[in-house]
């Protein structure tokens, strides 16, 4: 029998909050290019030939490679025994590998053309098919860095639970940093005049602006990446404490085993993310698209009201961006006491729900504006007017409040819990990210034919997340247990597997 060892220490000291700053820094490179994916990739796809229906179904690759890798990615890293430390090898493999997939995504169409695609067609299977691949290593990509960063910042916050808050706080921030830059690059619309070369036949503006944006990404990513890694030292995990190593079945019978061992109040934790993320799923697929779609009327591939609507979107986006890193910042303060955590995760969830509604709202009224002001002669729809466009952009731009809360709160708790009952931080993070993933495969797999079923609309899916909304803010208040007081507690370390 497979038996798991833990050791206690006396606690360790936090590290100086600039090394928490510059390991939670990295967010701003990882962010900008899931910014770059929320905001432009499902209209870049649907441009590609992938149906509406289906452009959902693309995105299972980020929630099945992040319910693979995290785990296995976490376990390993908690017991890396590299003389560069547990995760920074991690950090850097992880940025290398999103370099090779941006560059797969944003050359997908010129690839497709030299296999074989016809550029004169409106589907482009080979094109398609890069993509998805490029998709894929992007995620695990992802993955691979922000499982480790996260684990990375819990270490170097020793058994300090409020450096532990703060460290997901600033993460959250900096994840606000990266989008206001990501979604302001996507909102440009001659951005790929900085880079001539990628527009080609193949290749129209929309798709050069897309590849302009990525190649900023890398740069940006790997310049923080760099920066972080050389000033933040990382002490080599000690093989003699950890003890033999596990591999293949044993470690995933440890991840399992993990599971099973999980405290009543981990288990409360990963069903209020679980629905928290069916909440917020939809939106985030199909944010710009309903901008394109239902608030500016236009048609994919058709005219110029669709990708209007697309660029207003990345202005909601980056507007949402600004107001998530100002709640980042404050939700330090506001989460002070015993039950702040809960209780600001509960209200922020009722705050979603309510925000998620008013899509119906902003919907209507646009509807009602093109019925009041029909076009002749298959002319394209007016814009939305000047109130109609306010109220879609004040909706993205409030969303970041309770976005601030889904992305600090629960990886707090998590580590918290996870210090108190000693599983790795690594492996329990990883865990937390299977209550992510496991709702975004749902909300991928069925906001496509629901929203189908219902005209080709993206409604259907936000009215979902509202109701999760609800539901999850209700349990958040009422059954989410309150984390421990601000006071040091016993480092628990996995001392190894036997």
């Amino acid at each position: 029998m497979v038996e798991v060892e833990n050791m206690v220490s006396s606690p360790e000291p936090s590290s100086p909050i600039s090394k928490i700053i510059m390991v939670a820094s990295i967010a701003a490179g990882i962010q900008f290019g899931w910014a770059l994916q929320l905001s432009l990739l499902t209209p870049y796809v649907q441009q590609l030939g992938v149906p509406h229906k289906w452009a959902a179904v693309v995105w299972l690759c980020g929630p099945i490679s992040g319910l693979l890798v995290q785990p296995i990615v976490g376990y390993y890293s908690d017991r890396n025994t590299s003389r560069f430390g547990r995760r920074r090898p991690f950090i850097a493999a992880g940025a290398g590998l999103v370099a090779i997939a941006v560059f797969m995504i944003g050359y997908a169409a010129d690839i497709g053309v030299r296999v074989g695609d016809s550029w004169e067609k409106s589907t482009k299977p080979r094109a398609v098919a890069v993509f998805v691949v490029g998709f894929w290593i992007l995620d695990v990509a992802n993955n691979m860095l922000q499982g480790p960063c996260r684990a990375f910042l819990a270490d170097i916050s020793g058994s300090d639970m409020k450096k532990m808050r703060t460290a997901n706080a600033l993460f959250s921030f900096f994840m606000a940093v990266g989008n206001v830059l990501g979604y302001a690059a996507g909102s440009l619309k001659s951005l790929y005049r900085i880079f001539p070369f990628t527009t080609t036949k193949a290749c129209d503006v929309y798709c050069a602006n897309l590849k302009s944006c990525f190649f900023i990404s890398i740069c940006l990513l790997l310049v923080l990446t760099i920066l972080a890694l050389t000033a933040v030292k990382e002490k080599p995990y000690d093989k003699n404490a950890m003890g033999t190593g596990a591999a293949g079945g044993a470690m995933l019978g440890e991840i399992f085993r993990s599971f099973q061992q999980l405290k009543k109040p981990m288990w409360i934790l990963l069903l209020v993310t679980c629905l928290n993320w069916v909440a917020w799923f939809g939106f985030l697929l199909f944010d710009t698209d309903w901008m394109g779609k239902e608030v500016y009327g236009g048609i994919v591939g058709k005219g110029r009201l669709y990708e209007m609507g697309v660029r207003a979107g990345s202005l909601g986006l980056m507007l949402n961006a600004f107001v998530l890193g100002a709640m980042s910042l404050a939700i330090v303060y506001f989460s002070k006491g015993v039950n702040g955590p809960k209780r600001i995760w509960g209200v922020a969830n009722f705050f979603l729900a309510i925000c998620l509604l008013m899509t119906i709202v902003v919907t209507k009224m646009a509807e009602n504006y093109r019925h009041a002001n029909p076009t002749v002669g298959g002319a394209e729809p007016l814009p939305p007017p000047a109130g109609v466009k306010a109220g879609a952009l004040l909706i993205f731009a409030a969303l970041g409040i309770p976005q601030a809360v889904t992305f600090s709160i629960p990886f707090a708790m998590a580590s918290i819990f996870c210090s108190n009952s000693g599983a790795g931080q690594g492996l329990s993070l990883g865990v937390l990210n299977i209550a992510i993933v496991v709702p975004q495969m749902f909300v991928s797999v069925i906001s496509g034919p629901l929203d189908a079923s219902f005209g080709g609309g993206n409604l259907p899916a936000f009215f979902l997340g509202a109701v999760a909304a609800v539901i999850s803010g209700i349990l958040a208040l009422v059954v989410l247990p309150s984390p421990p007081p601000d006071h040091a507690t016993p480092t628990v370390i996995p001392a190894g597997i036997h």
